[in-house]
């Protein structure tokens, strides 16, 4: 995100974004408009009432044509009866408009904002905390959704009490009206002083708040971790600390806060008091109308006791617009992982891959790929090994661009992963990633989530392929057992299953196993080892392996060491190099013990 885009004030940011729904905020904002405007009617319908006993036929009724006092105080009545059943009737339409409209709002800001990150780099993702990303779309939206349901409508109807107020001051005594005025730049002063020190305050609470939400997500979702390392008591008191934090900045908050609306009411009663001592000597000396004056004190009273809620008002608005500024911040965060324009049919394509001078570095100066040349052929079985960290998992990546290497280039079927598009690229591979992850939802539901109307005899043939069925049949509702957030109901073999069986199910040209096969027992292996050599004649087989026994049979393995291919060969001939393999499958067999 670029530092002009944070620099805009979010108020306007807020408003480029509501552009579809200018003309629902404008027809709320013409409601809340009439309903101040008659809420403001009674003190000049009592004025009229107050004209009628002292002046008589002589009254501002009067000279309407009404002569008869009580027809004239049957009229106000009747008057004062329209008048209130119109500002019932308009706030009845301001609520329902303007709670509509922030809920509106707030449903497109939390989709819009849940769809922009689902097109982010994974790198966004590595960067910021589930908590965090949490907070925006939950927090701060309904943090804005509150301001939108109450503070606007009260925006409004203040500048609204202003407008017509002043109008009728300036008509009725314009040598009393200034006194009236007398303490509003006063207030607006202050309101813009209140502002400015409070919204650094409001955005460290945001920022705590996140702090909390993402220390609870991470707690929760590594419970397990915690119960078996009896940390619950640490856990707690790091919550605990979290939650001081997010305390603290509110009270910094609340402090400053709450100091406004008293100041406000001292400027309020000078201006009260100006006008009724003021405006009582005109009366009393025969220059200004009883009526009028009455009128005068009512609104001045109508006039300044709402600015004493200026200081709620403004302390919603800046709570609404740090959440602002950091929901926007993400929607304008940009990917810099680009679209391609050139589009595949996925089932179509022939898989050979290749890796041409590629080097990569998820941090500057701290390479893991350097010159990586190699290729994978169609209907072919690739594997990759090597120590930890040498690189394997990243090739998978670039493969699958969720990254883009730095220089080299990536092609598909001599295309450049660059120039496709993304949906397609990934619709023609399927990934079985060491860390398994489920849906909260039923087995069927997990395994045809690449392919959501699969009918349940495809689901349960990849079932079978990935030896998944046998273990399903024994869960208590088979394929309708409800498999827990993240799968935690099931063991990390049976997880593992399941994730091989979803990537089977789409029937994908290339099948990318990365340690897929890392946490089941040896003869399950060997189940799925020999399902897979059944399904791998027609399709392009990509594996990541450290136990090298799953991998004995492919066609061509690639030996990864600190960044670069160190040996590349069938695991006989790698063997008898006598290299970095062959260390290896010494390890693990027990061969280097012996010696």
């Amino acid at each position: 995100m670029s530092t002009a885009i944070s620099e805009v004030p979010p108020l306007r940011r807020l408003w480029r974004y509501a552009a579809g729904y200018r003309k629902r905020i404008i027809i709320a904002s013409v409601w809340s408009f009439l309903n101040k405007a008659a809420d403001l009617a009674p003190p000049f319908l009592i004025g009229m009432a107050i004209d009628v006993v002292v002046n008589g036929s002589d009254s501002l009724m009067g000279q309407f044509g009404i002569e008869d006092e009580k027809d004239q105080i049957i009229a106000i009545a009747v008057l004062t009866f329209i008048v209130w059943s119109l500002e019932s009737l308009f706030e009845y339409l301001l609520g329902v408009e303007w709670r509509n409209l922030a809920q509106s709002i707030q449903h497109d800001l939390r989709i819009d904002t849940y769809e922009h990150i689902q097109g982010l780099d994974v790198a966004f993702f590595e960067d910021r905390s589930t908590g965090d990303l949490m907070a925006v779309m939950n927090d701060d939206v309904n943090q804005l959704e509150r301001f939108l349901d109450v503070g606007a409508n009260e925006v409004v109807q203040l500048v609204t009490t202003v407008v017509l107020i002043g109008t009728a001051f300036f008509v009725i005594a314009p040598s009393v009206a200034w006194l009236a005025f007398l303490p509003v730049p006063v207030i607006l002063w202050g309101s813009m002083r209140f502002q400015k020190r409070i919204e650094p305050r409001y955005a460290l609470v945001r920022e705590k708040a996140a702090d909390i939400n993402s220390q609870l997500a991470n707690n929760i979702g590594g419970i397990s971790t915690i119960k078996a390392f009896t940390a619950e008591s640490r856990e707690v008191d790091r919550v605990t600390e979290a939650s001081e934090e997010y305390r603290t900045a509110n009270r910094s908050a609340i402090k400053l806060s709450s100091a406004f609306t008293p100041l406000i009411r001292v400027a309020i009663l000078v201006g009260f008091t100006a006008t009724l001592v003021w405006g009582g000597f005109l009366a009393l000396d025969g220059q200004l109308n009883v009526g009028l004056y009455s009128v005068m004190v009512f609104l001045t009273q109508r006039l300044l006791w709402p600015l004493t809620r200026l200081g709620q008002t403004v302390d919603l608005y800046q709570r609404a617009m740090a959440s602002t500024n950091r929901i926007l911040d993400v929607l304008d965060t940009e990917a810099t992982i680009l679209d391609g324009e050139v589009t595949i049919d996925p089932q179509a394509t022939q898989g050979r891959i290749e890796f041409n001078n590629v080097s990569f570095a998820y941090d500057d100066g701290f390479p893991v790929l350097n010159d990586a040349d190699l290729t994978i052929q169609p209907s072919e079985t690739t594997a990759f090994v090597g120590s930890t960290g040498s690189g394997k998992t990243t090739i998978i990546k670039l493969l699958l661009r969720f990254y883009d290497p730095d220089s080299g280039s990536i092609t598909l079927d001599g295309r450049d992963l660059r120039t496709l598009e993304q949906s397609h690229l990934r619709q023609s591979m399927a990934l079985v990633s060491q860390d398994v992850f489920l849906f909260y939802g039923t087995v069927a539901e997990n395994i045809a989530y690449g392919v959501p109307d699969a009918t349940r005899a495809a689901i349960e043939a990849a079932a079978t392929i990935a030896e998944a069925h046998a273990f399903i049949e024994l869960l208590p509702h088979k394929y309708d057992t409800i498999v827990g957030e993240r799968g935690q109901k099931l063991s990390g073999g049976q997880r593992q299953r399941l994730s091989l069986a979803r990537a089977l199910l789409t029937e994908s040209p290339v099948l990318i196993l990365d340690e897929a096969t890392s946490a089941v027992d040896n003869e399950t292996e060997a189940a799925i080892q020999r399902s897979l050599a059944r399904v791998s004649h027609d399709r392009t087989m990509v594996v990541v392996a450290h136990r090298l026994s799953t991998i004995r049979n492919a066609d061509r393995i690639y030996v990864i060491d600190e960044g670069s291919v160190a040996e590349v060969g069938t695991h006989d001939e790698l063997i008898s190099l006598g290299g970095v393999y062959a260390s290896l499958w010494d390890v693990q067999t027990g061969a280097a013990l012996v010696r």
